[in-house]
C-alpha cells in the first residue's frame, strides 16, 4: 500500500509511505483510513497514525505462513490452560488450608494469582489474533441506527467502542503483561530472600510476620505498576509485535530516548532481580553444604554412619537445594532471557529482528506463568498433601510420608531394644 502524505503547511509537499503486510492488515487500515474520511473522528485519525509511524520492522518483511499462527495459537492454548489450572489450585490449597496460611506463604500466593492474572488477561487475545493472523481487536463495531435507543444501550456502546479500540486494547494487553511479568520477577526475589534470612541467618534474622508480608506485595505490585505506565506517558510506547498478534515495548524505535526506556527498565526488572535470586541462593547452598559437612563431621567423632536417620535413603539436603536453585534460575533464564536478547537487538541491531523469532521469544516469556507453581508450590510438602486432601488426582511423584515410612519403620526395633536394655538394667 502507497500512502500520499501531504503537509498541513504546504500542501504542495507529498510524502509517500509504503507499507507492506499481510492482506489483514491492509484491510484494516484500509478501513480505518475510510471511517477517517467519512467521518472525520480524531480516534480513527489516531489510530491510523499510529499504524503508519511505527515502523514496525515486521512490514519489511513477507507474511508468515498461516500454518505459524495457528501453531503459536495452539502452543498459547496450552500455557493458557496450564497457567489457569496451576496458579488457580496454588491459591486455592494455600487459601483452603489452615496450616499453609503462613506469612511466607503469601508471597506464593502472590506469584501464582500474578502469572495467573497474566494468562487470564494475555492468552484469550493472542488466541484470537493468532486465528484471524492479525492484531483484529481494534477493529470498530457500527454505530447503532435506532435513536430510540436506552440510556443503558448508549452507554454500553460508548464502552465497547473504548475498550476494543485499537490502540487501547494493546496498550492495556502490554501494560497487563509488563506490571504482571515484573511483580512475579520481584515476588520470586522476595521469596529467595526470605528463604535466605530462614535458613543462612536463622534465629538473628528478623521473622516474615503478615504485616511485613502484605507490605512487600503491596510495593511489589506499586513498583511493578509505575514501570509499566511509563510508556503511557511518553517514555516509550506500546505497539504490536512479531506477527502483530501481542503486544510490547517498541524497541525498534530509532529515538534513543525511548531505547533509555528498555535499558533502565531491563535493569530494575531483570538485572537487579537476577543478581539478588543468585546471591541469596548461593548463601543458602553454602549454609546448608556447611551445615551438613559438620554433621558429617560429628558422626565421624561418634563412630556412627550418620546423624540423620533415613539418610541413605534419601539425597542429601544440600543437593536436594542446589537442584531446586539451579531449576529456579534456568527456568528463570530460559524464560525471560531470550525476550531480553529480542529487545536489545532491536535497539542495536534491528535488521536482525525478525517476526517469527520475536513473537516465540515473547511467548517464552509468558512460560514463566506455567512452572513457577511447579517450582514453587509443587515441591511443598505441606502444599502436597493439601493438594492430596483437595485434588488427589493432581499428585504425582512419591510421598514425603511415604519416603520417611520405611527409615521410621527400620529405627523402631533400634529404638525398642534401647528401652528393654534400659528396663532390664533397671531391673
Amino acid at each position: 500500500m502507497d500512502l500520499a502524505l501531504a503537509n498541513t503547511s504546504d500542501s504542495s509537499k507529498l510524502e509517500h509511505v509504503y507499507l507492506q503486510t499481510d492482506p489483514n492488515n491492509l484491510l484494516h487500515l484500509a478501513q480505518e483510513l475510510e471511517i477517517a474520511l467519512r467521518e472525520g473522528r480524531s480516534r480513527h485519525v489516531q489510530s491510523v497514525a499510529r499504524i503508519v509511524e511505527s515502523k514496525d520492522p515486521s512490514y519489511q518483511y513477507p507474511p508468515l505462513w498461516p500454518i505459524w499462527h495457528k501453531i503459536l495459537g495452539l502452543v498459547m492454548v496450552f500455557i493458557g490452560m496450564i497457567g489457569w489450572s496451576g496458579n488457580f489450585m496454588v491459591v486455592y490449597i494455600f487459601l483452603v488450608t489452615p496450616n499453609l496460611r503462613t506469612p511466607s506463604n503469601v508471597l506464593v500466593i502472590n506469584l501464582a494469582f500474578s502469572d495467573f492474572f497474566m494468562m487470564i488477561a494475555m492468552s484469550p487475545p493472542m488466541v484470537i489474533n493468532c486465528w484471524f493472523e492479525t492484531w483484529i481487536l481494534g477493529k470498530s463495531p457500527q454505530a447503532p441506527t435506532n435513536l430510540t435507543l436506552s440510556f443503558i444501550n448508549i452507554v454500553l456502546y460508548a464502552v465497547i467502542i473504548i475498550l476494543i479500540e485499537g490502540p487501547l486494547m494493546c496498550d492495556i494487553e502490554a501494560l497487563i503483561g509488563s506490571v504482571c511479568g515484573g511483580t512475579s520477577i520481584w515476588t520470586m526475589t522476595a521469596i529467595a530472600y526470605d528463604r535466605y534470612n530462614v535458613i543462612v541467618k536463622g534465629m538473628s534474622g528478623t521473622p516474615l510476620t503478615f504485616m511485613r508480608a502484605i507490605i512487600q506485595v503491596i510495593l511489589i505490585w506499586t513498583h511493578g505498576f509505575i514501570w509499566a505506565s511509563l510508556p503511557l506517558f511518553g517514555w516509550n510506547r506500546y505497539v504490536p509485535e512479531g506477527n502483530m498478534t501481542s503486544c510490547g515495548t517498541d524497541y525498534v524505535s530509532d529515538d534513543w530516548f525511548g531505547k533509555s526506556y528498555i535499558l533502565v527498565y531491563s535493569i530494575f526488572v531483570y538485572y537487579i532481580p537476577l543478581f539478588s535470586i543468585i546471591i541469596c541462593y548461593y548463601h543458602i547452598v553454602s549454609a546448608v553444604a556447611a551445615h551438613e559437612r559438620g554433621m558429617r563431621e560429628q558422626a565421624k567423632k561418634m563412630n556412627v554412619a550418620s546423624l540423620r536417620s533415613g539418610e541413605q535413603g534419601n539425597e542429601r539436603a544440600e543437593a536436594k537445594l542446589a537442584k531446586v536453585a539451579l531449576t529456579t534460575i534456568s527456568l528463570w533464564f530460559l524464560a525471560w532471557t531470550p525476550y531480553l536478547v529480542t529487545n536489545y537487538m532491536g535497539i542495536f541491531n534491528k535488521q536482525y529482528v525478525t517476526p517469527l523469532f520475536t513473537i516465540w521469544a515473547s511467548l517464552f516469556a509468558k512460560t514463566n506463568a506455567c512452572y513457577n507453581p511447579v517450582v514453587y508450590a509443587f515441591s511443598h510438602p505441606k502444599y502436597r498433601a493439601g493438594l492430596k486432601v483437595k485434588c488427589p488426582c493432581l499428585v504425582f511423584g512419591d510421598d514425603e510420608e511415604k519416603k520417611a515410612a520405611p527409615a521410621a519403620a527400620a529405627s523402631k526395633p533400634a529404638a525398642d531394644a534401647g528401652s528393654t536394655h534400659t528396663n532390664d538394667g533397671k531391673a
